[in-house]
């Protein structure tokens, strides 16, 4: 009988396919697996879970995590218009704080002293899973496999694999590691890791070829309610319709590849590549509405906090009252974040040619230098003096110098 149990995050991918066997041996422990569904498409979930119970797991639950997803994380993340030095939309640090939270409930329920991960020593997900994990429940012991074993390489654990009968999607011709979700896709290893070469195009699966992608322009209306997509093309939608809606469309026209040398949490620079055609087009039509109707000082002063959001979320703080606090700040912006914002997608490119909205700030005759104008230029002259005068009398005293 197993000294105890342990609750997993299983992906079916390399590292968590060995991980159970491993556990199994190493810390003669019951497997429960657990596959959060956040909305990824590459294998069929419920292959994954037989997969899992095939390796030895005792149990292997599936949840379907996609609406809590997108109704408490994504939405947060398209209000900050959260994009992590200023490209990666945050595609795996936003799936981790749900999955976490399903996580140690299933630790809770079943008894198990234990939950582990399959992250890899140097990346971002095991402060991502550990900090998250001990936020909600610090009782709980935390396993990482791949901080103890001997398999430092990939190879190795491709071997190990084979060798305890262990079926994994990748092989040491195609060694590419993937995460991916509603928000994106992320892709990882072989030739990536060397930038200086051009990703190879075999690895995209989200976005066509920007070469190869319609000789015509696409255009996209998307409606906005309070800040969250309401329609396409007038066509009134759901926030993940949108997401999926989006993906396929501008991804079908090239749009949505990131590729960025990254600057991880534990101090390691990265080449990552990025596929979210959804999730940029969202946050770029959503920006573009923003500038229409918040008042100026709160929209410069959300743009200082954008940064700080991605980044505490980048850094394993979605538990913290920090980011609550900032949460509190952004959702009071959103209530006149309405309107709509038309895109032109065209072989890769992603562009705002037209906005409206009835809270509109913008004031045509203001604005404007024809017959229409109801500026007050006089007025302007006053302005610029007092405006001015600190700088004009800093200005006479250093005259004196």
């Amino acid at each position: 009988m197993a000294q105890g149990k342990v609750v997993l995050a299983y992906s079916g991918g390399l590292d968590t396919s060995v991980c159970i066997k491993w556990l199994m041996e190493e810390k003669d422990l019951d497997v429960i697996a657990l596959i959060g569904d956040v909305g990824q498409e590459r294998q069929d979930l419920d292959f994954v879970k037989q997969k899992a119970l095939d390796s030895g797991a005792v149990e292997a639950l599936v949840v379907d995590m996609r609406e809590e997803f997108v109704a408490e994380y994504l939405s947060k993340a398209l209000f900050a218009n959260a994009l992590y030095e200023n490209k990666y939309p945050l595609v795996s640090a936003l799936s981790r704080p749900v999955i976490v939270k399903y996580l140690v409930q299933a630790a809770e329920e079943r008894g198990a002293e234990y939950i582990a991960h399959g992250c890899t020593g140097k990346g971002n997900d095991q402060a991502r899973f550990e900090v998250g994990i001990r936020a909600l429940n610090p009782d709980i012991k935390i396993i990482a496999p791949l901080r103890e074993w001997d398999l430092v390489t990939r190879d190795q654990e491709i071997a190990w694999a084979e060798k305890h009968g262990i079926p994994v999607p990748v092989t040491t011709a195609s060694p590419y590691s993937i995460d991916d979700n509603l928000w994106g896709r992320a892709i990882e290893c072989g030739i990536i890791e060397d930038p200086w070469e051009e990703p190879p195009f075999d690895i995209y699966a989200m976005t066509t070829n920007p070469t190869e992608a319609a000789d015509e322009p696409l255009y996209i209306t998307i409606g906005f309610e309070a800040g969250l997509p309401v329609s396409i093309d007038g066509k009134k939608v759901s926030y993940m319709d949108a997401i999926l809606q989006l993906n396929e469309r501008a991804g079908a026209a090239g749009f949505g590849r990131i590729d960025m040398i990254e600057n991880r949490l534990i101090g390691v620079k990265s080449h990552e590549i990025y596929e979210a055609p959804g999730a940029l087009a969202l946050i770029t039509a959503h920006k573009a509405l923003e500038e229409l109707v918040l008042e100026r000082d709160t929209l410069r002063y959300k743009h200082q906090i954008e940064q700080d959001w991605a980044s505490y979320v980048y850094d394993a703080k979605w538990f913290s009252p920090l980011r609550e606090a900032l949460d509190g700040f952004i959702a009071s912006t959103q209530g006149v974040v309405c309107g709509e914002v038309r895109l032109k997608l065209y072989k890769g490119s992603c562009a705002v040619v037209g906005r409206k909205s009835d809270l509109a700030l913008y004031d045509v005759t203001l604005a404007t230098y024809g017959e229409e104008d109801s500026f007050d230029r006089e007025a302007a002259a006053g302005f610029i003096e007092l405006f001015g005068l600190p700088t004009q009398v800093w200005g006479r005293q250093q005259r004196k110098l």
